[in-house]
């Protein structure tokens, strides 16, 4: 017999009792009039009591009207990119625990329920939906290779990382979502919300679904080439935040190295004739060194203030309240 756990009113609920938390289903759309109204329908399938959101950016489509009449509440987001809209969702929705899932029908809605029970059962903050295809136009494999690298470079610069970095299927705590800050504008936003379960040492989870091709008419607004290196900036512009004693530690080495390079025939003549014949080189590479030198006191210098950042991150993240757990 399954006990039962507290509502946050004190009252006593089932803890296989879904219905006792506040779900919202956020869902960022774009163009997306073939699959909306289906993904709508299997997620309320899927979780019968929750609010379902559908969030449209500047769709030229009948994107929302779609939505609307399969049962979502339809908001507009005028700032264009995903990362936009979902800071805008982030911002305005109140729930215990929200579902992203992307609009293209790609996901499998009935992974939904297993993914927050298990953000229920552990306490999680976050759960990922690891994508699993049988078919190969599902998931194309320059995407495949993109993502394991982007995701492999993660885990080498922060120690862990997740499976499938750049899922758009998860689950979050309302303690993620309100305290995640939402900088990108656009798909790298997934990056984003990796690096910041890493930083805060947020407890995550991981269940494997189901991801299936587009249907006929329905197009990816994905771009292999431009969205990869978009995700490679935000990565490398989030390591100089997260760890700058990392990243401008290894920009000195560079330096200290090409300096020695440049200035060790200068070395050597000194050595041999006590003169600097090649004047130009000596100074570049006094140049080189100096430049390594101030970019390690700069790394020392800003990783004490991103170690009060993540201090203030931290603290804004522990005065919310912990995820409901089903243990004990």
């Amino acid at each position: 017999m399954q006990a039962d756990i507290p509502r946050q009113d004190g009252t006593a609920v089932n803890r296989q009792d879904l219905a006792a938390y506040r779900i919202a289903v956020l869902i960022p759309c774009y163009n997306e009039e073939v699959t909306i109204g289906q993904v709508v329908q299997d997620m309320r399938l899927a979780l019968p009591d929750a609010f379902i959101y559908v969030y449209d950016n500047n769709s030229t489509d009948r994107t929302m009207e779609i939505a609307r009449t399969a049962g979502a509440i339809t908001r507009r987001e005028r700032l264009q990119g995903k990362g936009n809209v979902i800071r805008r969702m982030f911002a305005d929705i109140e729930a215990d625990f929200y579902v992203l899932i992307d609009g293209d029908g790609t996901y499998e809605a009935a992974a939904a329920p297993r993914m927050v029970r298990m953000a229920l059962e552990n306490g999680h903050d976050t759960v990922m939906g690891v994508r699993q295809h049988e078919e190969a136009a599902a998931y194309r494999p320059g995407h495949v290779l993109g993502n394991k690298v982007l995701t492999g470079l993660v885990v080498s610069l922060f120690g862990r990382g997740q499976s499938d970095m750049l899922s758009g299927y998860r689950v979050f705590s309302r303690r993620f979502v309100k305290s995640f800050p939402a900088l990108s504008a656009g798909f790298e936003t997934e990056t984003e919300f990796t690096v910041h379960t890493l930083q805060l040492n947020m407890s995550m989870g991981e269940v494997v679904t189901r991801y299936s091709e587009r249907p006929e008419g329905s197009f990816s607004k994905l771009n292999t080439y431009r969205d990869g290196f978009r995700i490679l900036g935000t990565i490398i512009n989030l390591l100089k935040q997260e760890r700058p004693f990392l990243f401008f530690g290894l920009i000195g080495i560079v330096m200290a190295l090409l300096g020695g390079i440049v200035g060790m025939r200068s070395i050597l003549d000194f050595v041999e004739t006590h003169t600097v014949p090649h004047l130009p080189s000596a100074v570049l590479a006094t140049g080189l060194e100096l430049l390594a030198a101030l970019s390690l006191v700069c790394g020392l210098i800003l990783n004490s203030v991103a170690l009060g950042r993540q201090e203030n991150k931290r603290l804004a993240y522990l005065a919310l309240k912990a995820p409901p757990s089903l243990e004990g």
